[in-house]
């Protein structure tokens, strides 16, 4: 899976910080340091793709999509972070979590 492009990190740059202005949440970072931080973010999760997909059991690294492996990865990570992140969960995927 290929790093995102220029295009993509910066909806991201933006819906981030929208999220976390429309929470009222301090952020610790300027508009240009989170920029940097998800560029650095995705160079990271391209250079380790391969070990993530050498982690999963053999029925998962063969029976699973790119985009399913992902998709469970950001599901799983969102829910170790704060479970009350599902909402957010809930709402990318369209289905009820709780």
């Amino acid at each position: 899976m290929a790093e995102l492009s220029t295009d993509d990190r910066a909806r991201i740059w933006r819906g981030l910080q929208r999220y976390w202005s429309n929470l009222r949440e301090v952020v610790g970072l300027s508009a240009p340091d989170l920029l940097a931080a998800i560029n650095a973010t995705d160079a990271w999760i391209d250079a380790n793709a391969g070990s993530y997909n050498a982690a999963l059991p053999v029925a998962a690294r063969t029976n699973l999509s790119a985009g399913q492996k992902v998709l469970m990865f950001c599901s799983v990570a969102l829910m170790r972070v704060d479970p009350g992140l599902a909402s957010l969960l809930k709402r990318a995927l369209g289905v009820e979590v709780g």
